[in-house]
């Protein structure tokens, strides 16, 4: 459409004076139904130069302009509606369909700028669910759209692959585990052992300080702490891989929450250094009262990270 815009606008520059095609083409506007043609110009804004009321302009172009691509013009109330030739501008279209193929419709408006698109992101663990496969289908899709439209994509799965839960997981494993039946059953294994732990939690209350300290042991680089997380990690990423295959989905970068690990020091560093960070109750905050929010927990008591410091860590990297 925007070729015939400047091929009318072209059209009807050739019979106005001192008038060129682009500004015609600037005033073109699409009616607001198909009945009323495909393209409208309001001739109003030369009613003054030509010092001729705009429904006379109308009708003076409308007997003056003749092409192939335009079907019939109507004059109304100051306005020149063009009907556009459908069966030519079907051809044309077909035509172009077939001789640019897959890339018919692209364009360069990103000029290799970069976009980042976060989305699937599931947790490391647990089931990939309906909301991560909304996600992940829009996600791709927009990545899809904007490598059309010219950009440099880079798609990010932000897999929650860190953080208090899987203390919990190891702690539950070692209790009531096996390793061969995680092995086969995967993830779903690793789920019941996690709602098991939440389940004993109610019980012996103690086993959450137990899994805080076994965090705590992933992020201070613990062997065994270390091997049982890698390995929750791979046997989710495993089925996960499973279902973006199925999908035809892929990303830039599976950069997950653990990926920021070795960043957050520096994070907490500059907010020291800005006087943003302050103690409360031997833990770690960012008083957000001037937006109306409440205070960003940036550390625990224990030292541990939790999403506010790892989702800024993300951010500054990114």
């Amino acid at each position: 459409m925007k070729r015939y815009k400047i091929l009318v606008g072209e059209l009807i520059a050739a019979k106005l004076e001192n008038v060129d095609a682009s500004t015609i083409v600037d005033l073109l506007e699409y009616p607001p139904s198909l009945e009323m043609g495909d393209l409208s110009l309001p001739c109003f804004t030369f009613s003054k130069t030509m010092r001729k009321a705009p429904q006379a302009i109308a009708d003076i172009l409308k007997a003056e302009l003749k092409h192939d691509a335009i079907d019939s013009i109507d004059s109304v109330a100051g306005y020149l509606n063009f009907h556009l030739n459908k069966e030519l501008l079907a051809t044309e279209i077909i035509q172009d369909v077939l001789s640019t193929g897959e890339a018919y419709g692209s364009r360069d408006i990103g000029q290799g700028k970069n976009i980042v698109i976060d989305y699937s992101s599931p947790n490391i663990a647990k089931p990939f669910h309906i909301g991560h496969l909304r996600s992940t289908v829009i996600g791709n899709s927009l990545k899809q759209i904007f490598n059309f439209l010219g950009y440099n994509v880079i798609g990010v799965n932000h897999l929650g692959d860190w953080g208090t839960q899987f203390g919990k997981l190891i702690v539950a494993y070692q209790r009531w585990g096996d390793a061969a039946i995680v092995e086969e059953a995967g993830i779903d294994e690793l789920l019941r052992l996690y709602v098991k732990f939440h389940e004993q939690a109610e019980i012996e209350p103690n086993l959450d300080e137990e899994a805080r300290a076994w965090f705590v042991k992933i992020e201070q680089g613990d062997e065994e702490a270390t091997r049982l997380w890698k390995w929750f990690v791979e046997i989710s990423l495993a089925e996960f891989s499973k279902i973006y295959e199925l999908l035809g989905v892929s990303f830039e970068s599976m950069a997950g929450e653990s990926f920021y690990y070795d960043k957050m020091a520096a994070v907490i560093a500059e907010l020291k250094e800005k006087n943003l960070l302050e103690e409360d109750d031997g833990a770690m905050l960012v008083r957000l009262d001037a937006y109306n929010m409440s205070p960003a927990l940036m550390l625990k008591k224990d030292g541990s990270s939790l999403y506010h410091t790892r989702d800024v860590a993300a951010a500054l990297y990114r």
